[in-house]
């Protein structure tokens, strides 16, 4: 009885996925109050899948983690807008949790922030460890964390723990494991984001005539934005609501060749 409990408990409403040929990037957002380690944490996984070392991370950055899967990681700013803008986008959620001192206001925040939009696929991390001196208080210290972390998303809700640093870096090993986690996760197709089209814009360029800006500085800008398409199809002539900002009729959409194909499509 207690095995078909837990299978019954395991099964989910199915779900139609749209089959793309190449599917774009997911989203990794890394979130966490400041000083948390969200930075060293990306600098940390580009440096496993990609053998280079970022000084500076900012911005998306799109990577391939595999044959079939790509990955954008993003770090959220701290600002209540913001939250906002990336749980809407979000595929999965690095929280990172701060050891030494425990949950703070934003992570909880942004929690609720989530609920509201759907609930991507949610990992807990928890950084600075290295200040226990013993290993009682560490133990006990994850398993209430731990268990702080479960009610708030669900019971077994993957946590990882960042034991320490070595050269200013996280330990490889443990990069390794929390990669290969994000590597093999399947992504829940919210219904939401399957209906509407959206855009991440990895990269954005003003293009307005320098002529026309130097003879009036406040005319008004002509901005490209590039970014991989997610959700459904793009019509021409849909208005497009930029966060923050309003509603606005594009003049053009231009399908581009891909800046980053997987190793099949090569």
């Amino acid at each position: 009885a207690r095995t078909a409990d837990r299978e019954q408990k395991r099964m989910h409403v199915p779900v139609v996925e749209k089959p793309t040929e190449e599917p774009p990037p997911f989203t990794v957002l890394v979130h966490g109050p400041p000083g948390v380690g969200k930075t060293t944490l990306i600098k940390g996984l580009i440096k496993h899948y990609t053998r280079q070392d970022v000084r500076d991370p900012r911005g998306p950055i799109t990577l391939i983690a595999g044959k079939l899967r790509r990955l954008t990681f993003l770090e959220c700013p701290q600002d209540l807008c913001a939250m906002m803008d990336a749980a809407k986008f979000a595929d999965l959620v690095l929280l990172l949790i701060d050891g030494s001192f425990g949950f703070e206001m934003e992570t909880f925040e942004f929690l609720n922030i989530l609920q509201v939009h759907g609930f991507p696929k949610v990992m807990g991390v928890l950084t600075h460890l290295d200040g226990f001196k013993d290993t009682k208080a560490l133990k006990k210290t994850k398993k209430v964390l731990k268990h702080r972390f479960w009610t708030e998303i669900y019971q077994g809700a993957k946590l990882f723990y960042l034991s320490g640093f070595k050269n200013g870096k996280y330990l490889k090993r443990e990069v390794h494991n929390l990669a290969r986690f994000i590597s093999v996760m399947k992504f829940r197709p919210l219904t939401w984001r399957q209906a509407h089209p959206y855009l991440v814009a990895d990269r954005m360029e003003d293009v307005t005539p320098p002529a026309a800006l130097k003879s009036n500085p406040k005319a008004d800008r002509t901005i490209t934005l590039y970014g991989y398409l997610r959700g459904a199809n793009w019509r021409q002539g849909t208005k497009v609501h930029i966060a923050g900002v309003g509603d606005y009729s594009p003049s053009d959409i231009i399908p581009l060749p891909d800046p980053c194909p997987l190793p099949s499509q090569r």
